[in-house]
């Protein structure tokens, strides 16, 4: 007799048996709007976009008032000049904080002087090419256009252009962009991430996956079971640097001629290992997920789970369904309008947009920091269909995080992988979360595998994607071999915090809670595995401000860990389960 995992990969998406009623998607887009649980998945990106509103509200106002009155009494032409030359420092101090800005010069409400004529937006762009420069970047021109004004005047000359650093490795860090690639198993992550990385197409048996994959049992299978993860090179004129001499273990030279890095966690399918693919969601911090979706298996099976997972933490997810090439265009039509009906549930909210050509690209990479907004791409690994498309939109993807403003604050290194390495001693890999690491910078590593206590160490040497670098900052992946610490006394979980930060592990910490779905109710002295960022363990309830919580309920809890304290931080978003009980929730303080 099947198994029930065998029986629920049998079931294709056109099933009626296809929606599992306790799955994370099922779970979300279960919630009505007046369930208390709706609150806490939406008020994070509300509160947060309206303080970005107010700030950038208050900026405006200043830089516009201060302006204006610079410029009473001038002719228009002095009055035109003075508004590039604001518009040209603001850009300036733009650039060197993200690394890159994509700009529409002319347009309304766009950058600079606006009801351009074609030979006043060729001067500009002469003028932004000479500053930036001089600042050390270039520019490329996406596309011109002339589009309709508010005003009497017809027409205005407009400019879509990306300004992005040019390469420095021994002054400048790349900008770095993390994407997770998520999907059910078999819709063609890693081949997808082969043909992006490698630059080739796939011929339709594998062959652009075994190019990734890890392990040779991953090779004999076809199935991804670790975390990998893969580099996509580009420099300052937007072009792609990979071509198909790409190797993950010659990459150095790459990455040093890059001014953006794109990295892809490329993330297993397969339900046997779901632990390992949430573990890459939290503890890698991306900042936007790629869900592939297999055009002619449609969305099921962990395509719900790890969509369900990507929406609970607020990671904005973007759409590539692959196989167009071989899926019946019923079956293709079935498939996105299931997608579209998920996406518009109240657990959710979010406007799918089909991306055909270069405009719709423009318009959601400038627009996908919202989180309201969905692409889909049509893709085919075989035929190339698609792809570019996709690769444009990677180019112009801004970073979610404001990485510029944590490299003033305490350094914080968050470890997901160790190694011993012949020669060198312990190395350990991660993301730097916030501050500055140099080399024989001496920081706390801990919590201690034995007594939950922090102990000073020193930093040998540092490597960025395999290039050896004297320091990493907030925002970039490293890895850091450590000076006289043993393997055996690091593992995945574990920071490194700079001393003056104080670092404290905790045995419990507080949550404000949210239940997506549990059969029963919670109460005290529940238990279920806790994935807050590189945490990972199970932790049971101790108190909480109500008697029980049933399905769609919130609360503040208080949780203790039960085999060893972690090192946690206010405000980290977290997601729990416990056989088909999933939550949400936030950290809100930490004993």
């Amino acid at each position: 007799m099947a198994s029930a995992s065998q029986k629920h990969r049998q079931v294709h998406h056109l099933s009626r048996d296809a929606g599992d009623p306790h799955g994370w998607v099922e779970s979300i887009t279960g919630l009505t709007a007046d369930q208390p649980a709706t609150d806490l998945l939406n008020n994070g990106s509300t509160a947060s976009k309206q303080k970005a509103q107010v700030a950038d509200g208050v900026d405006a106002a200043e830089a516009g008032s201060s302006v204006v009155q610079a410029m009473s009494g001038l002719s228009l032409e002095e009055e035109h000049d003075m508004r590039v030359e604001h518009a040209l420092e603001i850009l300036k101090a733009d650039v060197s904080n993200t690394g890159e800005a994509l700009i529409t010069i002319g347009g309304p409400g766009g950058w600079g002087p606006e009801l351009l004529t074609e030979a006043e937006l060729a001067t500009i762009l002469k003028r932004v090419e000479a500053v930036m420069g001089d600042a050390f970047a270039d520019i490329t021109v996406l596309r011109q256009r002339k589009v309709p004004s508010n005003s009497e005047a017809a027409e205005s000359a407009t400019a879509d252009v990306v300004v992005r650093l040019r390469a420095n490795p021994g002054a400048v860090s790349p900008a770095e962009l993390r994407v997770a690639i998520i999907g059910n198993v078999d819709s063609g992550k890693s081949t997808m991430v082969g043909v992006l990385t490698r630059h080739i197409l796939d011929d339709g048996r594998g062959f652009a996956r075994s190019k990734v994959f890890k392990h040779g049992h991953e090779e004999a299978t076809g199935r991804t079971s670790s975390i990998g993860q893969h580099n996509l090179c580009l420099d300052s004129k937007c072009n792609i640097l990979n071509d198909q001499m790409f190797r993950s273990n010659s990459s150095a030279e790459y990455i040093a001629r890059a001014s953006k890095v794109v990295t892809l966690v490329d993330l297993a399918g397969h339900e046997r290992y779901f632990k390992t693919t949430a573990y890459g969601l939290t503890g890698h911090m991306p900042d936007y997920a790629c869900l592939i979706v297999g055009a002619n298996a449609g969305i099921v099976g962990m395509c719900k789970e790890h969509m369900g997972v990507a929406l609970a933490l607020k990671v904005p997810v973007f759409f590539v369904v692959t196989k167009v090439d071989i899926c019946p265009e019923h079956v293709l039509k079935h498939t996105l309008s299931t997608l579209q009906a998920i996406l518009k549930k109240p657990g959710v909210k979010k406007k799918p947009f089909m991306v055909r050509n270069k405009d719709d690209v423009l318009t959601c990479a400038r627009h996908m920091h919202t989180d309201s907004l969905a692409p889909v791409f049509l893709t085919s690994s075989v035929t190339g269909e698609g792809l570019e498309l996709v690769r444009l939109f990677y180019n112009l993807l801004p970073q979610r995080h404001k990485w510029h403003d944590k490299v003033k604050e305490h350094a914080e290194f968050i470890i997901d992988e160790t190694f011993g390495v012949p020669g060198v001693g312990t190395v350990i890999a991660g993301t730097v979360k916030r501050g500055v690491i140099t080399t024989n910078a001496n920081l706390m590593l801990g919590p201690d595998v034995g007594d939950g206590t922090f102990k000073l160490t020193a930093i040998k040497s540092i490597q960025y994607k395999r290039l050896p670098v004297t320091r990493v900052v907030a925002g970039q992946t490293a890895a850091l071999a450590l000076k006289k610490v043993k393997r055996n006394q690091v593992r995945k979980g574990m920071v490194l915090v700079d001393e003056r930060a104080k670092p404290k592990a905790s045995w419990e910490f507080d949550a404000d809670i949210a239940i997506l779905t549990h059969s029963t109710t919670i109460q005290p002295r529940y238990q279920a595995v806790i994935h807050c960022e590189i945490v990972r363990q199970a932790a049971r309830v101790i108190a909480m401000d109500k008697e029980r919580l049933r399905s769609g309920d919130r609360a503040c809890v208080r949780f203790r860990f039960l085999q060893r304290p972690e090192y946690l931080t206010a405000g980290t978003r977290l997601v729990f389960r416990e056989g088909k009980t999933k939550g949400i929730g936030m950290v809100v303080g930490t004993e």
